[in-house]
């Protein structure tokens, strides 16, 4: 091995992306139009409201209890063609972490849930929606001006639609997060119901604010420090101090080694190496081509001051991350940079974007980039987003969006939560989700269906608990079946 460790590196056969088109299959209906925002409604507030009331005899609130399992409904198969999508030398990855348990498979399969609540009724009330909203995608961030705040933060699915499918995604998530964490069913079912009521109370509240208001309206991290309860402002704190060191500086040391006297990403296939560490069917000139193109059209997705500032950052190599768990298996690339001297570290990820998996049901996403489309419903749905949010795309390898790999992000563990912190957290994920989508939807429409009495959240809350129950049967056939699969391989 050469003193710098290329040789070794170099020697080494990792299957990446190659020339060979991975299948591709139509999720959208062509005779669907494109899924939009709800048109404006200039009518008073009370206007609003009265006309959301009227809209329950179309929609009963308790029509939302309703769960059943459909005709067809084949979650196994619906994995299956997900698989055929994704790189194949990380599939088995994707299905060891989604073995975990029934939250992990929760996670891994939002086009499961996406498809079932395609088969719920629901108020036809509209607002930018996460479309994975589960419990583990919310979490703290640093704004730009370096302060930290609670919000939403995965919008890989993002799509105009049903606010009830968000809501109940949440919902269904705390019971089965609480199962899984020895917490019980019964707890499971308070913190549903403290989410979904949470949700209410906020969007109510929010008729009363002017838009500007709305749009502005954050959760600073020091009021989740500065709890009622000494647990989860304990919690909280610990949540804090810990995303305050996950900068840029810390990425790069826990991803990269040193090799005289320079800093390069580690190779620890398949989850991390440098793209120059493997074999590739594609020829090095054209990879230095992608690579090219894909920078150009993130810089073009860029406003032109954020442009000008990561130009003064050296790009020094790219590597290949594999990161989450539902989206194992897609493309996911980290960028180490250098600014001011060569000791001011940048960490971008670029992530690949696919259709939303809403798509089949709500129709198409307005913007011609997938990539195009996670940005900007981040943007409508997110107090802050990332300085470095961006998009873009390229012929042989897709659509991808742009972001700082780690920039003072943290998380509350939901695994390490006692049942009074568990419903605080579910209060504030159902508050944070009903500001989010109140940016984008009407929210006096949404509150005057959702009304001041609890016959929402109590429709939804059953509704959460008998999903629960369905996801530990899915993931219970997954388990078999992955057994199954395993013993054909040793006989």
């Amino acid at each position: 091995m050469d003193a710098d460790g290329t040789s070794e590196l170099g020697a080494a056969k990792v299957p990446l992306v190659s020339n060979q088109k991975q299948q591709r299959t139509r999720r959208t209906p062509r005779k669907l139009k494109p899924s939009r925002l709800q048109a404006v409604d200039f009518r008073s507030v009370e206007e609003r409201m009265d006309a959301g009331r009227a809209l329950r005899k179309r929609c009963p609130r308790s029509s939302h209890a309703a769960w059943k399992p459909f005709r067809g409904r084949d979650p196994l198969a619906q994995l299956k063609e997900s698989d055929a999508t994704r790189l194949p030398w990380l599939v088995p990855v994707r299905h060891e972490r989604m073995s975990e348990s029934p939250f992990a498979f929760l996670r891994g399969t939002p086009f499961v849930m996406a498809r079932d609540l395609a088969h719920t009724p629901h108020s036809g009330l509209r607002s930018q929606i996460c479309g994975d909203a589960h419990l583990a995608n919310f979490g703290l961030f640093g704004t730009p001006e370096r302060n930290l705040i609670f919000d939403l933060n995965d919008f890989d699915e993002t799509l105009p639609g049903p606010f009830e499918w968000d809501v109940k995604r949440l919902a269904g998530s705390f019971v089965v997060a609480a199962k899984q964490n020895g917490l019980g069913a019964r707890c499971g079912k308070k913190a549903a119901r403290k989410a979904v009521e949470s949700y209410r109370l906020t969007m109510r509240e929010l008729t009363t604010r002017s838009l500007l208001e709305v749009w502005s309206l954050h959760v600073d991290a020091k009021e989740l420090k500065n709890s009622d309860s000494d647990d989860t402002a304990k919690l909280a704190a610990q949540a804090v101090e810990k995303a305050k060191r996950h900068t840029s500086a810390h990425a790069v040391e826990k991803l990269t080694v040193e090799r005289n006297g320079q800093r390069h990403l580690a190779y620890q296939p398949p989850l991390l190496f440098p793209l120059s560490a493997v074999k590739m069917d594609v020829t090095s000139a054209e990879l230095e081509r992608r690579i090219k193109r894909l920078t150009v059209g993130y810089l073009e997705s860029l406003d032109g001051a954020v442009r000008d500032l990561c130009l003064r950052y050296r790009r020094k190599e790219w590597g290949f991350k594999v990161v989450g768990v539902g989206s194992v298996g897609l493309q996911a690339y980290v960028v180490l940079c250098d600014g001011n001297g060569g000791e001011d570290p940048l960490v971008l990820q670029l992530q690949e974007a696919k259709d939303s998996v809403l798509e089949p049901y709500l129709g198409p996403s307005e913007f011609h980039s997938a990539g195009e489309r996670v940005v900007v419903g981040q943007r409508r749905m997110q107090a802050f987003s990332d300085l470095f949010l961006g998009w873009t795309e390229v012929e042989g390898m897709g659509a991808f969006y742009v972001r700082q790999l780690r920039d003072m992000k943290g998380a509350l563990d939901a695994e390490k939560m006692d049942a009074p912190v568990f419903l605080d957290y579910a209060d504030a994920c159902g508050a944070t989700l009903a500001r989010a989508h109140a940016r984008t939807g009407d929210a006096a429409l949404i509150a005057g269906y959702l009304g001041s009495n609890d016959h929402f959240d109590e429709a939804v809350t059953e509704f959460a608990c008998a999903y629960s129950d369905q996801v530990d049967s899915d993931y219970g056939h997954f388990i078999d079946a992955q057994a199954k699969a395993l013993e054909a391989l040793t006989h």
